[in-house]
C-alpha cells in the first residue's frame, strides 16, 4: 500500500509541493535508490516530512506523532504512506522499534527527526539518541538532511503554510557507522554519535549545534 500511495502522492500533492514551496535541492544524487537508509533532518515544521517525501524518488517511513493519525486528512497521508505511528503517552517503545526495524530489513527507507519535535524557535534543539540506536541495532548508514526555510514557511503556530519563502534542502555524506556494529555500546557512545550527525546537518543549515563540540568525530 506505502509503495502505490506513494506514487500517487508523489504525482499529485508532491508535484505540486515540489512546484510551490521548494527552491533548490543540492545533491540529490546522494539519496540512495534502494537498500536501507536512515534519514536524519532537522525538524522545523510540519512540512519536513512531506518536502522530502516529495524529492526522495522512494517511499520514507518517518516515524510520527499519534496527532497526525487523528485528523481524516493526515491520517489518509499517514496510512498512504507507511508512516510509523508513535504513542508518546506509552513508555514502552518496543513496539516501534520493531516497526522501524522492519523497515530497515527490507532494505526499506526510514525517517527521523533527531530532536523528536518542531522547534518553536526556529533553532536546532537537543536531541535523543534513537537515531544512533536504531543505525547500530538495524546496521544501516545515516544520510544526514538539512531543511531551510521550513519554519518560515509553516511555522507551529499556524494552521496553513505561507507562500511567502521557499525551502531548501541540502542532502549530506552518507555517515557510515559500521565500525560500531559489534561493540557493546553505552549511552554516551549513542550521544557522540547523534551529536556527529547533528553537527553535519548544522553545518548544512549555517546554523550552530549548541549542544556539541562542532570538531565532534566518531
Amino acid at each position: 500500500m506505502a509503495k502505490w500511495g506513494y506514487k500517487f502522492l508523489n504525482l499529485t500533492l508532491g508535484t505540486f509541493i515540489k512546484l510551490v514551496f521548494i527552491k533548490k535541492v543540492e545533491h540529490r544524487e546522494r539519496i540512495p535508490k534502494k537498500g536501507r537508509i536512515i534519514i536524519a533532518s532537522n525538524h522545523e515544521s510540519f512540512f519536513d516530512f512531506l518536502c522530502f517525501s516529495a524529492i526522495a524518488g522512494r517511499p520514507v517511513h518517518y516515524l510520527a506523532a499519534e496527532r497526525f493519525f487523528k485528523s481524516p486528512l493526515w491520517k489518509a497521508i499517514m496510512d498512504m504512506t507507511g508512516q510509523i505511528k508513535v504513542d508518546r503517552t506509552k513508555s514502552d517503545k518496543g513496539g516501534i522499534f520493531s516497526m522501524a526495524a522492519s523497515v530497515l530489513e527490507q532494505d526499506r527507507a526510514f525517517g527521523i527527526f533527531p530532536e523528536g519535535t518542531r522547534s518553536r524557535t526556529g533553532k536546532l534543539q537537543k536531541t535523543f539518541t534513537g537515531v544512533a540506536k536504531f543505525a547500530v541495532w538495524c546496521r544501516s548508514q545515516i544520510l544526514p538532511v538539512g531543511i531551510i526555510n521550513a519554519f518560515e514557511v509553516w511555522p507551529p503556530n499556524k494552521k496553513f503554510p505561507k507562500f511567502a519563502k521557499k525551502i531548501i534542502i541540502k542532502i549530506g555524506e552518507p555517515i557510515d557507522i559500521s565500525k560500531y556494529y559489534d561493540r557493546g555500546l553505552e549511552e554516551g557512545d549513542y550521544r557522540r554519535i547523534t551529536d556527529y550527525v547533528m553537527v553535519r546537518i548544522a553545518e548544512m543549515i549555517n546554523e550552530e549545534y549548541p549542544f556539541a563540540d562542532k570538531n565532534i568525530q566518531i
